[in-house]
């Protein structure tokens, strides 16, 4: 039974002896990667594979659509023993555009058991309303929701306790969001980088204070930030996804960016904008 398996394995085994006879008696030794990968267990987004590293250099979690839930024991020892055991130096969050879980979590369907799981992911599309339904339903919003969810999961690992301790210990440790582009074998770095306790507190706070702005500019004006900013659409394309010309594009791109603008000044003075400032 499954001997097309074995086989493949023998032959893996002789190849990595061949080009290096000490590769399997240094495996024997003791653990010590540097990286701990949360990812989704979909079976097109091998972790080792995608960064180019060996067995050994890198401790892997996976599971549907790249959660880190607080209240889940699986994930939870096992960032225990990456912080604490291995201390591991960073924790990436990699999530992969065109994610079934993260599309089941919101396509209205039931599916069981697993619908209690992917809950979390529905939470990440309540409290971004505003900002997915701008964009057109499909491909282009579950892309959007797959790079917010990465963005969740990275703030629940920084403020777990495991974490917050080895900071409070001293312990450089880094937690990075990464999304995967299955059409190119690429990974695009979201930018949310948190290293200490401080990182983590301003993050919630910024981020806080950009849905505030968000959610008070028109539909329009969400959609071609998110697009041409947060998706990094040529214009070109961004007109062609709204259906409107070119140079309407681009007047509505800066009128929105300046509404964006006056909204967040207005935020941290405690004074209003009025809504509907962009038209």
């Amino acid at each position: 039974m499954l001997e097309d398996l074995k086989s493949n394995n023998l032959a893996w085994s002789l190849r990595k002896t061949e080009a290096d006879p000490q590769f399997f008696k240094r495996l024997e030794g003791q653990q010590s990667p540097e990286y701990l990968w949360i990812g989704c267990s979909d079976s097109r987004v091998p972790a080792n594979e995608i960064v180019d590293l060996d067995p050994g250099e890198l401790f892997v979690h996976r599971n549907v659509a790249n959660l880190a839930p607080p209240q889940d024991a699986n994930y939870l020892s096992v960032l225990q023993f990456a912080v604490d055991v291995i201390k591991v130096k960073h924790i990436l969050v990699v999530g992969h555009y065109g994610c079934g879980g993260v599309a089941a979590a919101v396509d209205g369907q039931r599916r069981g058991l697993v619908d209690h799981w992917l809950h979390p992911i529905r939470e990440v599309y309540a409290e971004h309303r505003a900002e997915l339904e701008a964009l057109p339903a499909g491909v282009v919003r579950e892309n959007r929701l797959c790079e917010l969810n990465v963005r969740r999961q990275v703030r629940n690992v920084a403020a777990d306790v495991f974490v917050q301790d080895a900071w409070a210990r001293g312990h450089a440790l880094c937690v990075h969001g990464w999304v995967y582009s299955l059409s190119n074998g690429l990974v695009t770095d979201m930018n949310v980088d948190i290293s200490s306790v401080a990182d983590a507190t301003s993050a919630t706070a910024d981020r806080d204070q950009l849905e505030r702005g968000f959610s008070r500019l028109e539909p329009e004006a969400r959609a071609l930030i998110v697009l041409h900013h947060y998706l990094d659409l040529p214009l070109p394309e961004v007109a062609n996804v709204l259906g409107i010309p070119l140079g309407t594009a681009k007047s509505r791109l800066h009128r929105a960016l300046q509404s964006m603008r006056a909204v967040l000044d207005a935020d941290a003075r405690g004074t209003d904008v009025p809504e509907g400032r962009f038209a």
